[in-house]
């Protein structure tokens, strides 16, 4: 196996994980982490999930804090 397979896999398991924590996240974490909740239309939900996909350690992240907040 070549490293240019091993980085097709791992990207291919970066992606998997990102599309299943953003579907996740616009379904029902977008408002747990805004800090005055607010409810979030479907048409925002659709623009968010492409970053949140992308990002998603980052938005594990910030998850995880928003659950520590009182």
């Amino acid at each position: 196996m070549t490293v240019g397979w091993l980085l097709l896999y791992a990207l291919a398991l970066y992606a998997a994980i990102g599309i299943l924590v953003g579907l996740v996240f616009v379904a029902s974490g977008v408002t747990r982490i805004l800090e005055h909740p607010a409810p979030v239309s479907p048409g925002a939900r659709v623009l968010l999930f492409p970053a949140s996909a992308a990002f998603w350690p980052l938005i594990l992240r910030r998850w995880r804090t928003a659950r520590a907040r009182p």
